[in-house]
Order: structure tokens, then sequence, then C-alpha cells
């Protein structure tokens, strides 16, 4: 994959918490409207390097990145970018939903109402949240609390509320780890559906969900990318013996 056709080119990332090396040489190309899934064991790196992409370990003291992360072809992490503007292009729903005490309505208003877009807020946040399949069941009750919607409506709400600033990538950390089946089924659904207009990326310790969801799957281990293929090949045919031994459960 050339270097034009990424939305991001990561070139020799290692990623230090202090003086604790957390990431090492990662290389990856990431495609645009795909979906990449991230799997590995707890502490591998996923959710460290997931975080890079639109530099919310800047919020960690002590943190230090080197090589290199190329968004559409400008690195990141250069002096002059500005990082609002970098966490609205690349969106990010957490692995808990995160709501905000307030109403629905507010909650998909946010963020263009912080970032002073010049929107008509009717108009986005009927289409956030018809984006994030919601807008049929909380459509007559956008005043009413976010907090009383059940945990599978609040992640898509969160995610509405991150479609609401006009991203280009959403980075999803674990973001149904916290969900019931049914729950975790809409989301997988919301994601198919998603990828025709956006960039995902997510992080999962769940490979049936990597298998279901995914165009490209990484396996992190120890900080390091063992191996990043087309999903398809990568449960089925894996280059790397480490790969193998941890899709089939032998490792991890």
């Amino acid at each position: 994959m050339s270097q034009a056709q990424s939305v991001f080119s990561v070139h020799d990332l290692d990623f230090y918490y202090g003086p604790s090396k957390a990431l090492s040489k990662i290389n990856i190309e990431i495609e645009p409207r795909k979906v990449t899934a991230l799997i590995g064991p707890s502490g591998c790196g996923k959710s460290t390097f997931l975080r890079c992409l639109n530099r919310m370990n800047d919020t960690i003291a002590g943190t230090r990145v080197d090589g290199k992360i190329l968004l559409d072809g400008k690195d990141i992490y250069d002096e002059d970018v500005d990082v609002v503007l970098l966490r609205q292009r690349v969106g990010m729903v957490f692995q808990k939903p995160n709501p905000f005490p307030q109403p629905i309505y507010d909650n998909v208003a946010f963020g263009p109402r912080v970032l002073g877009m010049n929107v008509k807020m009717d108009d986005v946040v009927e289409k956030s949240l018809r984006a994030a399949a919601l807008w049929e069941e909380v459509k007559d009750d956008l005043k009413s609390d976010a907090l009383g919607l059940s945990l599978g409506q609040q992640q898509r709400l969160c995610i509405a509320r991150v479609i609401a600033v006009q991203p280009e990538v959403i980075l999803m950390d674990e973001s149904t780890s916290a969900l019931d089946p049914i729950a975790t089924l809409r989301i997988e659904e919301l994601i198919a559906e998603l990828k025709k207009d956006y960039t995902i990326v997510i992080v999962t310790h769940n490979m049936q969900q990597a298998a279901r969801v995914s165009d490209y799957t990484g396996l992190f281990w120890l900080g390091e990318l063992v191996e990043f293929l087309d999903t398809n090949d990568m449960f089925t045919k894996p280059k790397q013996e480490l790969t193998e031994a941890y899709i089939t459960g032998r490792m991890g």
C-alpha cells in the first residue's frame, strides 16, 4: 500500500511512559474507509498505540514519542499541529460510555458548540443520531437526561457525539466490552455502516469481533506489532508462528 493511499502512515514509532518503553518500532499503514482491528493480550500496547493516533497520550505526564505518525502526509507530532483540530479529525469512543450529565440533544451539540462550527444544530443532531442508529429511539426524548439511556444507547450516543464534529477517523477503544451481547451486535452493525464514510480503528480483546467487523487486523505483543494482514488471512493463514499460537489460544 502506498503512503498516498493511507490515512495514517506510521513509521518506526517508539513510545515511552517515563523511562519505560511501551511501543517499539511500529510500522503500519491505515487505509481510508476500512476497519482496522488491533488485537493482543492486555498490556501489549494496543490502546497506547490507538491513543497515539490522536495524541490522547499527551495528557499523561512524562510520555515521549519517537518516529513519525503521518495523517494525510503530515506528521501529527509536528510543533505546529493544532491538537484540538487533530482530535476533531480523529475522534475517539472509549471503553465505557461517558455521556455528559445533560440532555441527549446537548450531548450531541457539545462539540460543534465548543468548536464554534457554523452549522444548523438541529440538523447536525439529527444527522449524527441517525448515523449512530439512535435517532428513532430518542427523537421524542431529546430533552431527557442522557444518563437515563441504556448502556448500549449511551455508547451509540457517544458515537453520535464524535460524528457531530465531522471527523475523518473514528478510534474505538474496547468500545463494546462493557455491553451485553445484543448491544454489542448493534455496535458491530453500526461499525459496518460507518465505514462507508469513516476510517475506523478498533482495539478489541474479542478475536471473533475482529474477524467479524474488520478488513485488516494487527497483532500487538509486548509493545511490538507482530503481524498486520488482511483479516481473512490473519485468521486463516497467518505468517508468524506467534500469531497462530495466539489466535488458536495456545498463547496469551
